[in-house]
């Protein structure tokens, strides 16, 4: 298929034998990706950090072709979900079909390896160009905040790997949390008002969350995504201690996913209000708001240059979605940035995750064009 995929395959075999499951060390791809990009005369930084297992993470930031601004970054992160014990070869690559499977293949090591390879291949390259491997994407977008913290890894235009099918995706929406632990009082089931359920006061909130959900949060609308507004979950829910106490808490999580347009503190201010009327009808109504994540979405520009560089190369029309990616992180950094990546979101974070060789073959050579078009390397 191409002369290109033999090295591929090989570099992508050695990236997906190291576990680097967001709950370990990711320094054994750190160090190779390395030693491989300084061997090609890229200087490169590493920031450290410690994740709240206490497990040391690393972000690698790779630099050739000047100091100061990038004109290009390629980003991916170096982590992975777990993987089932039953998957023997996950950590092996193996070929069927045209796909190459193990995981990591699809999100995001592929990507890494087209990166590393079309940055390796650049010879000369006349305005800085930039490889970021990042930590802890899967677990939170940690290690890309921590770029931000630091003021590191920026560029004028940013490739974020992400298995997008090599369509250009230059929008996304946010991602947020909040934990909500309602409070009642215990007491015997045969006398409810000896009592307060906080199991009934919760479904008393979780009513009127669904009630703003359908309503008041479609009025805001971006028509660039599918679907159109930000989305409301809740997803897990725990209360009580047995079958006849009346509960005395009950926990559940809100997570909602917002366009870029709206402020990501918009539901979290939502559940504000809904605590404030239930104490109204209820004055002993008692209810605590831990919001734990609030990710900004992104909307780059369809016309931005880096998105029509991708569109043109790819012969893909740009898109959007509705998980969230590192391309918010980048954009803080003063990018311009588009997800990008071979193979399909929909096969990644399962047992058989694979990426198409065809796939990898195109964006390891569309990667290359960006090379020579942002920097005007070989």
């Amino acid at each position: 298929m191409s002369d290109t995929l033999p090295a591929l395959r090989a570099t992508l075999t050695e990236l997906v034998a190291m576990d680097t499951t967001s709950s370990r060390p990711n320094a054994p791809l750190i160090d190779y990706a390395q030693a491989r990009l300084e061997a090609a005369g890229f200087s490169a930084e590493r920031q450290k950090f410690t994740d709240d297992a206490g497990v040391e993470k690393i972000n690698l930031v790779a630099v050739k072709g000047g100091s100061g601004r990038a004109a290009l970054a390629l980003v991916g992160h170096s982590d992975c979900v777990p993987y089932d014990a039953a998957w023997t070869d996950a950590l092996r690559l193996t070929e069927k079909d045209g796909r190459l499977y193990a995981r990591g293949a699809c999100d995001t090591k592929g990507f890494i390896a087209c990166a590393l390879h079309a940055a390796l291949n650049a010879q000369q390259v006349k305005a800085p160009l930039m490889v970021v491997l990042t930590a802890d994407e899967e677990v939170g977008l940690t290690g890309a905040k921590k770029l931000v913290e630091a003021g590191l890894g920026r560029a004028r235009h940013a490739i974020v790997g992400e298995p997008t099918r090599l369509i250009p995706v230059r929008a996304n929406k946010g991602y947020c949390l909040a934990e909500v632990e309602v409070v009642g009082k215990e007491g015997h089931s045969a006398y409810p008002d000896s009592g307060a359920s906080a199991i009934f006061r919760a479904g008393r909130f979780l009513q009127r969350l669904e009630h703003l959900a359908l309503t008041v949060l479609r009025e805001d609308r971006d028509e660039g995504f599918q679907p159109p507004f930000t989305t409301v979950n809740v997803g897990t829910i725990q209360g009580g201690k047995a079958k006849n106490v009346i509960p005395g808490a009950c926990r559940f999580v809100v997570e909602w996913r917002p366009i870029p347009g709206q402020p990501p503190e918009r539901v979290s201010q939502l559940l504000e209000t809904i605590r404030q009327e239930l104490v109204r009808d209820e004055p002993a109504f008692e209810a605590r708001i831990r919001v734990v994540r609030t990710d900004r979405g992104v909307n780059t520009r369809a016309d931005a240059e880096v998105v029509r560089f991708l569109a043109e190369a790819s012969g893909n029309a740009p898109e959007t979605v509705s998980f969230g990616t590192e391309a918010p992180q980048m954009t803080e950094l003063g990018a311009e940035a588009v997800v990008f990546g071979p193979g399909d979101i929909r096969v990644a974070h399962q047992t058989g995750e694979y990426v198409p060789v065809e796939d990898l073959v195109r964006c390891e050579a569309i990667l290359a064009r960006a090379v020579a078009h942002f920097c005007g390397g070989n």
